[in-house]
């Protein structure tokens, strides 16, 4: 008779023992973000026949036992799988250029069972986890490293680039820089890689007072780049290899004159229309009110109408009147501004600012470098596509269709959102050693 009460606490015990050293704290703050986002899609399409809201919780859902399920079993499995697990991400990548679907100028999706599928979000945690393999085997503390990530990261990378697919590109970006700068990368070898990129953006800008140099028809130097140029080669001197004859400082200067060029060619000879618009439009939305800047600008004007309270829930009058485009998706964001106003923008923020501290809390206990890589792989994607999508709705960056974590509809982000949140759940789960 004394034995019967104590049975059901110790079959429950058992049954919780594999998740015990879960950080539950972190499990349960994106299903409570996803939740929400399920009832902001809900009043961003109550006058359409549509039940995305219904599909973006089925789909946590199902993410919710895929995040149980890895958060039990070990991540060190994946160190043995990551070449396995690089290739197939990159035949995935090829597949969807070959027999993938067309939709808005870009091939990212292929039908499986009736369902479109995008790969190159499920590429991110591929990369992900690549990458922690070999950065625990060799850090990124010597040059050799640092060009073996990226080298590595190319294939995966150009792949995603040419379908075209810029968003996703940019958080390749994001989880590689984050994961160098974790593996003891030289912070100034993580400005020249980034130093293209400024330099092709400068390249093309006028100074105040003087017009780009132009040698040739296709090839001029914007005084702005030149400077940024100069600049770069004082960082590779000063942290590349062979300093003593200045190799590092040719090297940086030539290798931003080049981007700047190549960027410059790119803008005008590779990328698309809406591409250039995306890029352009949140720096002057009222160029193009009625195109390009017609997102941003009714973004803008939700948010600003919600005040501090809001309106209220289904009660936003842009959002129920559906003056934002993609309010479902890219533009979440100003749902939740127009109808729970300021408050609700701070504490969808802080929120997510938790989850962010929770990944790095992760990586800062992990017991060994690859578990701690990983969650810190995640924590960069995670953070960036936060700051880019609640950038770009607000207009302080550009339009880069980029989604809120768990809160924008989207089949494929979802399941890698949470899949990324079991494997750091399992680097949590097994930093102590168990015993069932």
């Amino acid at each position: 008779m004394l034995l019967k009460p104590s049975l059901p606490k110790i079959r429950c015990k058992s049954w919780v023992k594999p998740w015990q050293y879960v950080d539950w704290l972190l499990f349960f703050l994106p299903i409570a973000v996803s939740i929400f986002g399920g009832i902001m899609i809900l009043s961003t399409e109550m006058k359409q026949p549509v039940t995305d809201w219904w599909w973006h919780w089925l789909v946590a859902g199902i993410g919710v036992f895929i995040a149980l399920f890895l958060a039990r079993t070990r991540y060190e499995l994946l160190m043995q799988w990551h070449w396995i697990i690089y290739a197939l991400t990159n035949f995935s990548l090829v597949a969807v250029m070959i027999a993938g679907t067309s939709a808005k100028g870009a091939q990212r999706w292929i039908s499986i069972a009736g369902f479109n599928v995008q790969p190159s979000e499920f590429a991110k945690v591929g990369m992900i986890i690549t990458l922690a393999a070999l950065l625990q085997r060799r850090t990124a503390s010597s040059i050799e490293g640092v060009f073996q990530v990226l080298a590595i990261t190319a294939i995966p990378w150009g792949l995603v680039f040419l379908q075209p697919d810029l968003a996703t590109s940019l958080v390749f970006g994001a989880i590689v820089l984050g994961m160098l700068y974790w593996a003891n990368a030289n912070p100034g070898w993580l400005i020249l890689m980034i130093s293209p990129v400024v330099a092709a953006i400068l390249f093309s800008i006028s100074w105040p007072l003087a017009q780009p140099i132009v040698l040739f028809k296709e090839l001029s130097f914007g005084p702005l780049g030149l400077i940024w140029s100069a600049a770069m080669a004082i960082v590779g001197w000063q942290t590349l290899p062979a300093r003593r004859f200045g190799f590092g400082a040719i090297s940086a200067w030539s290798l931003n004159i080049l981007g700047g060029e190549l960027g410059v060619f790119a803008w005008n000879h590779i990328l698309k229309e809406y591409q250039k618009d995306r890029l352009t439009v949140f720096i002057d939305p009222d160029h193009d009110p009625l195109g390009a800047g017609y997102h941003l600008i009714q973004s803008r004007i939700a948010i600003g109408a919600g005040e501090i309270w809001g309106w209220g829930l289904f009660k936003g009058p842009m959002t129920q009147l559906n003056f934002v485009p993609e309010q479902h998706t890219d533009f979440i964001f100003s749902a939740v501004g127009e109808e729970f106003g300021f408050v609700g923008c701070l504490t969808v923020l802080f929120v997510f600012c938790l989850i962010c501290f929770r990944l790095l809390h992760i990586a800062q206990t992990a017991k060994d470098n690859f578990g701690s890589l990983l969650a810190i792989g995640v924590l960069s994607m995670i953070m960036f596509q936060v700051i880019v999508n609640v950038g770009m709705t607000v207009g302080l960056a550009p339009v880069a269709g980029i989604p809120l974590p768990w809160m924008s509809y989207g089949r494929s982000a979802m399941l890698t959102n949470f899949i990324s949140l079991g494997i750091v759940e399992s680097v949590a789960n097994f930093r102590r050693r168990q015993k069932y």
